[in-house]
């Protein structure tokens, strides 16, 4: 039993033997671009923002996100030493500069599947003002910080943690403190002014999706026979393959759409919550 998740033993025969073929995380990623349309989003934005209520593209893209892990939570898997676990909460990493630097931290946000998009929100502009503060902001800069004060910690620490993590015996404490233990990691490139990249997923840890958002751009649709361009918002996905099969993914990824197209769907709490199969 690990700290961080149970083991899911309803899992297709495949799926069982496929962790067994592609072992590593890197093996198993699977890539794709999502254009999101701007104009809803912004058309939202915009009316909170006369109503005095301020939300992001990002806290959009996340209340959707964990809206959609309400109907498919399958996406809140990992796979470990061959086995495949459910997780036992939501957590985001992302990356925050601080102030008039060019490196920034790395932390994670958790959440409740349940959250409303203002909650969502809430937790976002904590997180970024929390560790945007000079020094070490959070515990993953402290355990970096003493990994890197004795030479030779480091290598005999992190070779110590990838065999605990393999094999399940790796502290709560150290999970907390791991940005490479988490649902999904997501990074806000078109802050930087940055097209999207696909992020490689890391073997060590659990993470099993790495989002990018970049640039806004022109993207051609055809509308009444014509061709037309609206401006999107895109997307660069990597995702753990092993965690659920394709046809799960795609009808997540529809689901993440309709509600990007509609935020307002995410300002109530979500009706029902599934949960992951035992």
């Amino acid at each position: 039993m690990r700290a961080d998740g149970r083991r899911v033993k309803t899992v297709q025969p495949m799926y069982q033997v496929a962790a067994h073929i592609m072992a590593d995380r890197c093996d198993s990623m699977n890539m794709t671009e999502v254009d999101i349309a701007l104009e809803p989003i912004q058309k939202y934005l915009n009316e909170k923002r006369r109503e005095g209520v301020s939300i992001s593209h990002l806290g959009v893209v996340l209340a959707a996100f964990l809206r959609t892990l309400c109907e498919y939570p399958y996406l809140n898997r990992f796979v470990v030493n061959k086995t495949i676990y459910a997780r036992n909460e939501v957590a985001i990493g992302m990356v925050v500069l601080k102030p008039g630097e060019h490196e920034g931290t790395m932390n994670k946000m958790y959440f409740d599947r349940k959250s409303t998009i203002f909650e969502v929100q809430q937790v976002i502009d904590r997180y970024i003002e929390e560790n945007r503060a000079a020094g070490d902001t959070n515990s993953t800069d402290d355990l970096i910080r003493k990994l890197l004060s004795i030479p030779g910690l480091c290598r005999l620490g992190v070779n110590v943690f990838k065999w605990a993590d393999k094999h399940g015996l790796l502290p709560k404490s150290i999970i907390d403190a791991s940005p490479f233990h988490c649902t999904m990691t997501i990074t806000n490139l078109a802050s930087i002014r940055t097209n999207y990249i696909y992020h490689h997923v890391y073997n060590f840890g659990t993470t099993s999706m790495l989002m990018a958002m970049g640039n806004p751009r022109e993207t051609p649709v055809r509308k009444k026979g014509e061709i037309t361009f609206i401006r999107t918002m895109p997307l660069g996905v990597v995702m753990d393959e092993r965690i659920c099969n394709g046809s799960q993914y795609a009808l997540a990824f529809k689901r993440l759409d309709q509600y990007l197209k509609n935020p307002a769907l995410l300002e109530l709490p979500p009706e029902t919550v599934n949960e992951d199969l035992p």
